[in-house]
């Protein structure tokens, strides 16, 4: 799984930070950051605050082998 934050949509709202604290944190008073590449044990905590993003600046890729090219 990969997260994706537009950090110029980005308001500092935190709910993502409420939601998933291991994965998104608050530097200062309004700049996110946030673990590119989270463990997929915490995939609904994460899918869960990409949902509660009120400017939805937070996009979740899969990256696993579903979708990965397969070669015969």
């Amino acid at each position: 799984m990969q997260i994706v934050v537009d950090l110029n949509r980005c308001q500092a709202y935190a709910q993502c930070v409420f939601l998933a604290p291991e994965d998104f944190r608050l530097s200062g008073d309004e700049a996110l950051t946030y673990e590119p590449n989270p463990d997929d044990a915490r995939r609904l905590q994460i899918q869960r605050a990409a949902a509660a993003c009120p400017v939805q600046a937070i996009v979740i890729d899969r990256l696993d082998g579903a979708e990965r090219s397969v070669t015969s």
